[in-house]
């Protein structure tokens, strides 16, 4: 039982090994910056959604070398919507243990976008090329160091039906390639890396709610290890007793035949 347990701590230490992850509460709706007349359509953006009906997308995310010009490597930006305010949430993302990257993650309310200059920029840039990679009429304007295949949509990219009191979040994940090799190809042109973006909310702003059966198969075996612990120290006890039984069994008899 000792050596399950362990092994499964080394699982586990091993799939936490290639999951980065932020934490954050979803903010409370509120009207964009009023020195702002910008009202934008979030669909036209065509950015991935993730939301709680929408947990797990499976994606290809651009790396690159970290450069003076990107010190965190290649940027990625989705949107998190319908989320409940108030509520803790966790986004990760999960990657190949064959393709060695440093992911940094980070979240921002629809007011910092627009009163940001740099991230209005870098969101815009990635939403172009985005769309221009899904213009099979204009191919080769696509951006290659943002262009990939996670831009071509698997999905409709209009967003879901989402109440007046949902809250918005945009993520932007940085991808930075984290190896060295003699191959010169894999050093010049990153390959991309094969992703899930997971979206988990938290059930009391305590616990992720995907780690919920985790939880309850890891009190199962805490419940069995203590169940067959004690069954050993009793079957245990029961051994030496009857043990000491037999040699004072023993004792008497060899008194008698005295």
């Amino acid at each position: 039982m000792l050596q399950f347990l362990l092994a499964l701590l080394f699982t586990l230490t091993t799939t936490l090994a290639n999951v980065e992850k932020t934490i954050f509460l979803a903010p409370t709706p509120s009207p964009l910056s009023s020195s702002s007349n910008i009202t934008p359509d979030l669909s036209d953006l065509g950015l991935d959604l993730l939301s709680p009906e929408n947990t797990i997308l499976r994606t290809t995310l651009n790396a690159s070398f970290p450069s003076p010009a990107s010190p965190e490597g290649t940027e990625s930006w989705f949107l998190l919507e319908g989320l409940n305010p108030g509520q803790r949430y966790e986004v990760r993302v999960c990657w190949l243990a064959t393709q060695p990257t440093s992911f940094m993650l980070s979240t921002y309310p629809l007011d910092a976008i627009i009163d940001e200059p740099s991230l209005l920029a870098s969101i815009s840039h990635f939403s172009s090329a985005r769309l221009a990679s899904v213009d099979g009429n204009n191919p080769k304007d696509i951006v290659p160091q943002v262009s990939n295949s996670h831009h071509a949509p698997r999905r409709s990219l209009r967003r879901t039906q989402s109440r007046d009191s949902d809250s918005v979040l945009f993520l932007r994940i940085h991808a930075a390639a984290d190896y060295f090799t003699n191959e010169q190809g894999l050093m010049e042109n990153v390959p991309p890396v094969i992703a899930d973006v997971i979206l988990d909310p938290f059930l009391g702003n305590v616990f992720p709610k995907s780690l919920v059966p985790t939880a309850c198969w890891g009190l199962l075996v805490v419940v069995a290890a203590i169940g067959i612990a004690r069954w050993v120290v009793k079957e245990f006890g029961r051994v030496i007793l009857q043990g000491i039984g037999n040699e004072s069994a023993a004792g008497s008899t060899e008194k008698k035949g005295q």
